[in-house]
């Protein structure tokens, strides 16, 4: 859906007089606004029920339902039509008091139809200001923390050159990637650099919404359309015009509203829940999953028409432990951006050296969780392997990591706890000292190195402390 395409002005003109409204039609018209006509206020009301309009015109002396009346109705039903009014010069006191009802402006008969196109184009930039504030405060609402693509790895590197690509266009494209790896930092990326960057990026979850509340939730509802539904509401989709849509987990959406979507990114088309107003939506799509799409078809959870209109473009976002390069940067980037005290922490080398070694099993967000949970455990702002959960010391790598020397560094840390301890004659105290660590985090060496045994010789990585060592609490 291009973003230079513009929703023409959808004009309703109510009047008793057919040639009146004959000449207004086809003058309006030909200056390319849509345009729907009504001789009486119920009449209008009728083809109110089936159509949005953005401004109405409209005689104050109807026959059956005058003017006000019909404007309070009309007001009632969409709140965002501006309705300009049509008096003589008898009735303009009426026509003031009209205002004081919601009415934007009103003309005396007879008037100038260049006149009345200025008021019509001044109401309408009225409506779109109206609407573009509500889609802002509603974003605002709904936007989480922004975050920049972190990191300088070949997988990262890949995906900023990509987006970079992509961005401009209005391309729909496809995140992909485990839970907790940036799919709507990818998002985000692509929409600051889009042209729509200044209309709202307006994202849903479709794992956290059950499917009725799914499908109010992106198309809106009407009044009346289910219990509850005290009054009419705006989905994400039209929250959204002008800008981007990211639609997370989206290989939980239910295959009926699959379908609906897929007429979005066809042709823009969509109707509120309990409506039968056709609108059109001017928004690009982002989609993010974790699930294998290509399965999900299989088995007639996902449609495949959609995969393949969703699979514009295709980013696939590598775990954690597939970019560990990446790490050292992404906990300076935390450190800053997430800060808990008064005082910006920093990091112990062998503690950045446990995040490093650590799989990462819930990526990004687990490490960013983690470095808020150290941040608050942490003395003098500096995060010690002591202010790490257990879990993540005593997890041993995926596979063995050696150093520059070919030796495994599972077997020479090892070996250098065991050289200090045997140096400080098994006094823990000291020997976490000369580390540069907490006791309780040497405790967590000695049990994940099983040296709580009594060893002869610290150059044997299956010796440990002398016999005589203190290997209980030391003073």
């Amino acid at each position: 859906m291009s973003n230079t395409q513009r929703t023409p002005i959808r004009l309703l003109i109510v009047d008793d007089d057919e040639q009146m409204r004959r000449t207004l039609v086809g003058r309006f018209e030909r200056k390319g606004m849509a345009v729907s006509n009504a001789g009486s206020g119920e009449q209008a009301l009728e083809i109110a029920a089936k159509t949005r309009f953005d401004v109405a015109v409209l005689d104050l002396h109807l026959p059956g339902i005058n003017g006000v009346e019909l404007l309070e109705k009309l007001k009632e039903r969409q709140p965002d039509l501006e309705a300009l009014l049509l008096t003589a010069h008898s009735s303009v006191e009426t026509a003031v008091a009209a205002m004081k009802k919601g009415a934007y402006d009103y003309l005396t008969k007879p008037f100038h139809l260049p006149e009345l196109e200025v008021h019509i184009q001044k109401a309408y930039e009225k409506v779109q200001l109206a609407r573009r504030e509500r889609r802002l405060v509603q974003h605002l609402h709904r936007e989480e923390p922004r975050h920049r693509l972190i990191g300088a790895s070949p997988a990262i590197r890949k995906i900023a050159a990509l987006i970079e690509k992509v961005a401009p266009t209005d391309a729909t494209v496809l995140v992909r990637g485990p839970s907790g790896t940036g799919k709507e930092v990818v998002a985000r990326a692509i929409h600051s650099g889009s042209p729509r960057r200044d209309s709202p990026m307006v994202t849903i979850n479709c794992a956290a919404l059950q499917e009725s509340l799914l499908e109010s939730e992106l198309f809106g509802h009407e009044k009346g359309a289910f219990t509850g539904a005290v009054q009419a509401k705006p989905g994400l989709v039209e929250v959204a015009e002008g800008g981007t849509l990211f639609i997370d987990e989206i290989g939980e959406m239910t295959v009926g509203l699959q379908a609906k979507l897929l007429r979005v990114l066809e042709d823009g088309h969509f109707r509120r829940v309990g409506g039968t107003t056709e609108q059109r939506a001017d928004v690009r799509v982002v989609a993010a999953t974790n699930r294998a799409l290509e399965e999900e078809i299989k088995l007639h959870r996902f449609r495949e028409d959609l995969y393949y209109r969703l699979n514009v473009i295709t980013m696939l976002l590598p775990p954690l432990r597939e970019r560990r390069s990446d790490i050292p940067e992404l906990v300076e980037y935390f450190l800053d951006t997430r800060q808990v005290g008064p005082a910006r922490c920093r990091v112990a080398p062998e503690a950045l050296a446990a995040l490093v070694r650590y799989d990462w099993p819930g990526n990004v967000r687990e490490l960013a969780n983690v470095l808020e949970r150290a941040q608050i455990l942490a003395e003098d702002v500096r995060i010690t392997v002591d202010d790490l959960p257990d879990a993540l010391l005593l997890a041993a790598p995926a596979a063995a990591v050696e150093d520059a020397s070919g030796h495994n560094l599972h077997d020479a840390q090892r070996r250098h706890v065991l050289a200090v301890l045997h140096e400080e004659k098994g006094n823990k105290a000291h020997a976490a000292r000369a580390l540069g660590i907490s006791r309780r985090a040497l405790y967590r060496l000695l049990e994940k190195y099983q040296l709580d045994q009594p060893h002869q010789d610290a150059s044997d990585p299956k010796l440990s402390v002398p016999p005589d060592a203190d290997l209980g609490p030391s003073n």
